[in-house]
């Protein structure tokens, strides 16, 4: 009788230790665990674990659970305690010019052409180089990783300086070599340009972090010739093409003007849709334009911080989406924004398309944190691989502090997120699984050192510009 009892004890107290080494050699060992967050996952069924976590090995993600799910499945090299806080994929900047925030400022209150004619263009004739290029897309990426950023687009000069810092920050982007047919720094003619990028497509073929791309200014800046030349390059490599698309009605008269048809109907007589075309902008569109840009897969990039300020117009976001248009959120160059906070550009573009459609039931909440994460992500053809927090996408991942005066109280997390966070409410910047930024202290690239450099380079604007 006492041996049975003593079995039965033993049993009692030995079976949950089995159990636990049983559990403890299934789990899975994965490199980081996001623990206890509000998870805002932007999935197909907008999802939203509260509380929840992540599992994350190298840079994919694998799992998005309940904290007791992920604690009993997997056991993490590290673990980020998100408690309180927000947890959501990174926001996607489907628009910009990174190395202009070293032209912040510079010619306010101006409508477009004259900002680009008077101020801008003289400018970068003037001062623009690699290293200029290289100072200033440092300046662009760390104020990209502290305000939540974590994929780009761009177009500019040197681009092959632009994805060297990008990689070296740790951020994602698919960048495009600008070609326009008046002489600029890095190329004196239009086949210069078409070289260039060429070659920059060859050499970041494969990069993990950097997807190349052909940045065709825009249809006021090139001839039909040129701008086939670009359509086919991209073709060739199957990479993206940018091109800023319909931005003002001055645009509009000057592609009539120069090539008598409007920008979406000659581009559509090119043929210069590639498989993936980024139209910046597209605020002068007509319903049958809309139709066109559907039937030809372009996505849209709505600036509308960009266009407010330049007074460019509203791009028709509404009659996109319901086209079946992608669209996404871009903030433009800091040189016409004045900033990259995409925080901003969700808050704008709501308000924008709720007061021009006198409807406050259109670009809800979750329509516009979807604008700026996975509708980014299609808009950029990387839909696959980010824009969501899902099993097997990549880790590109943002952790928000819910915990100001002016984040409180919380009710829904999405409207908070969008109509009440700013970029420097972003405590921690993921991309591919690497952490950039934590604590607020970014971990790539030294702050110092980029305020610093970025200072002495404006002195070469100021004396550029007169100032």
């Amino acid at each position: 009788m006492r041996f049975r009892t003593l079995a039965a004890v033993l049993v009692v107290l030995v079976v949950p230790f089995a159990w636990q080494a049983l559990a403890s050699r299934q789990a899975t060992n994965v490199s980081l665990v996001i623990a206890n967050g509000i998870v805002v996952t932007v999935d197909g069924d907008r999802r939203i674990l509260n509380p929840g976590s992540v599992a994350i090995n190298g840079s994919e993600i694998l799992a998005v659970g309940t904290p007791a799910a992920i604690a009993g499945q997997f056991r993490a090299s590290e673990t980020i305690d998100a408690t309180g806080k927000v947890v959501m994929p990174g926001l996607i900047n489907t628009h910009g010019h990174a190395a202009m925030v070293m032209y912040r400022g510079l010619g306010n209150d101006l409508a477009l052409m004259d900002w680009l004619q008077k101020y801008i263009f003289p400018a970068e004739a003037k001062t623009v180089s690699p290293e200029f290029v290289r100072i200033g897309t440092r300046l662009a990426a760390l104020e990209m990783i502290q305000s939540g950023t974590t994929m780009f687009a761009d177009m500019y000069y040197f681009e092959e300086e632009v994805a060297r810092v990008t990689r070296e920050a740790g951020l994602r982007g698919v960048l495009g070599q600008t070609v326009i047919e008046f002489p600029v720094p890095d190329a004196k003619t239009p086949a210069d340009a078409l070289k260039r990028a060429e070659a920059f497509a060859q050499e970041f073929a494969r990069d993990e972090l950097i997807t190349p791309s052909i940045a065709p200014h825009a249809v006021y800046t090139l001839d039909a010739a040129t701008l086939t030349a670009a359509s086919n390059l991209a073709k060739k490599y199957n990479i993206p093409l940018q091109i800023h698309l319909a931005e003002t009605q001055t645009e509009i008269g000057m592609s009539q003007e120069r090539h008598k048809m409007r920008p979406v109907a000659l581009l559509d007589s090119l043929k210069f849709w590639a498989p993936v075309t980024i139209g910046a902008h597209g605020v002068w569109i007509t319903p049958d334009e809309i139709k066109v840009l559907m039937v030809r897969n372009v996505g849209i990039s709505n600036n509308p911080e960009s266009n407010m300020k330049l007074a460019s117009g509203t791009a028709p976001v509404v009659g996109y989406r319901s086209a079946g248009v992608n669209v996404g959120l871009g903030t433009d160059g800091a040189a016409s924004n004045n900033d990259l906070d995409m925080f901003e550009a969700m808050r704008q573009a709501a308000f924008q398309q709720k007061l021009v459609n006198m409807d406050p039931r259109v670009i809800s909440a979750p329509e516009a944190l979807e604008l700026a994460t996975i509708g980014g992500a299609r808009v950029l053809g990387q839909q696959a691989h980010i824009g969501s927090l899902e099993r097997g996408k990549r880790a590109d991942i943002i952790i928000v502090n819910m915990d100001r005066a002016r984040q409180t109280p919380l009710f829904d997390p999405v409207s908070q997120i969008v109509y009440v966070t700013r970029g420097d409410d972003v405590d921690t910047t993921i991309v591919n699984g690497k952490v950039l930024m934590r604590g607020r202290k970014v971990l790539t690239l030294n702050e110092a050192r980029v305020l610093a450099d970025a200072r002495q380079a404006a002195d070469l604007v100021r004396k550029a510009v007169g100032q």
